[in-house]
């Protein structure tokens, strides 16, 4: 490896594990040449608002940036904007771009991210047929949204579901199909699940559960319909693809890193090559906290890993473990949500869904594994640092509302 001060640093990937990382090793003292090579024609900025207050019109490029575009000239980082890597060259340490530039490295950081997985049916192709993972994609939607408009989402996940919210906070009828038998079937609890679906039916929101797209149908180009699995059709404006995300790591498997799922590193963020680091949605990362690795999405673990890398990098210690976590902003609800319900066997509630201010903890045996919090600060806070510190609980008292969660630990 290269010595730390003078490297070359090369970062794939303009989003906010890119984007931070670059910032970071300035901040961390890191005095050679950094490039930062994105995709998109906007410097890094926020992508969580783009199902929420990008669609409703509050938001923009420029608002939603996570740093003005002349910091980066400002600190001397080299911003190639609409610039796609299309090789890496290990034994020369080079990037191939599409536009014909090549980029010399002597440490590269992948954060090349996901992309939203496409549903290989007829109709696919139609205009209408949409995915949100970019703010053109969000900028395409928005523009399609409109009062009296239906819209057909696929996928009743966090995506889909603050979607439909924004569609029916701009008067659009939705309707929410999902395979599964209920929506966050994947990934979240009966009681939240029940809770969202109860909260999104009362905005209007119409749910189609157990069944799958079998291909949209439409007419001059456009999409009209979307033909389920059963047989029915459902008319529609627009239709939104939100069934997942797969990892961009194909640049990478073909230079020979070792990917499964994404690409393996470890807690520096460093993959199979020591001299090149992974970040962000593309990685496929250790979790200490419940032994085993995992592809994470999530802003948290962008930062975290970028964190990881810059540190890694510049030779400083190592940052501080965090426990993951992430959030949900549906219509006037706030869910935040600690850690991963790994190896659980038994769920406490601690409030009341009805309400609308509840938290669901998973546990294996009386150690709390993840939680999800739904308009209840402190049940997040405390929970994440339960899961981080390993600290068992009384499940007694801590399905006890009159009892604070800081007297829940044994």
């Amino acid at each position: 490896m290269c010595d730390h001060s003078a490297a070359r640093v090369a970062i794939l990937g303009a989003g906010h594990a890119g984007g931070a990382c670059a910032a970071l090793l300035r901040q961390y003292g890191h005095k050679g040449p950094i490039v930062l090579i994105g995709d998109e024609p906007i410097p890094p900025y926020q992508r969580p608002p783009l199902s929420k207050a990008w669609l409703k019109g509050e938001a923009d490029a420029e608002s939603l940036a996570l740093r003005p575009l002349e910091f980066y000239s400002e600190n001397d980082i080299t911003f190639h904007s609409s610039t796609r890597a299309v090789r890496i060259h290990r034994a020369d340490k080079l990037i191939d771009c599409a536009d014909g530039w090549v980029i010399p490295y002597d440490t590269l950081v992948i954060a090349t991210g996901a992309r939203p997985i496409a549903l290989p049916i007829q109709g696919a192709n139609l205009a209408g047929v949409r995915f949100l993972r970019t703010a053109e994609d969000a900028e395409g939607l928005k523009a399609s949204l409109a009062p009296g408009k239906t819209m057909v989402v696929i996928g009743g996940g966090y995506v889909g579901l603050e979607v439909a919210a924004s569609g029916r906070s701009l008067g659009v009828e939705v309707v929410v199909i999902e395979r599964e038998p209920r929506v966050l079937a994947r990934v979240a609890s009966e009681a939240l699940s029940d809770f969202f679906t109860d909260y999104h039916q009362r905005k209007g929101v119409r749910f189609e559960v157990g069944c799958s797209a079998e291909a949209f149908v439409g007419r001059n180009g456009r999409v009209e319909a979307v033909v389920l699995t059963d047989g029915r059709t459902l008319p529609c404006d627009i239709a939104v693809v939100g069934i997942g995300a797969a990892p961009n790591q194909e640049i990478a498997s073909e230079a020979g890193l070792d990917c499964a799922r994404g690409i393996i590193v470890d807690l520096e963020a460093r993959t199979s090559d020591p001299d090149i680091f992974a970040i962000g949605d593309v990685t496929q990362r250790p979790l200490p906290l419940y032994n085993r690795n995992f592809r994470l999405e999530s802003v948290p673990n962008a930062l975290e890993q970028a964190k990881q890398a810059a540190a890694a990098i510049t030779g400083r210690a190592p940052p501080r473990a965090e426990t993951p976590w992430q959030w949900s902003d549906q219509y006037d609800l706030k869910l935040q949500i600690a850690g991963y319900p790994f190896d659980v066997d038994d769920l406490v509630v601690r409030g009341d869904p009805q309400s609308g201010r509840f938290a669901v903890f998973h546990l294996k045996e009386n150690l709390v594994q993840a939680v999800e919090a739904l308009n209840s600060p402190p049940e997040f806070m405390m929970g994440k640092n339960l899961i981080g510190g390993r600290r068992p609980v009384n499940k007694g008292r801590l399905a006890d509302i009159s009892i604070p969660m800081t007297e829940v630990a044994e």
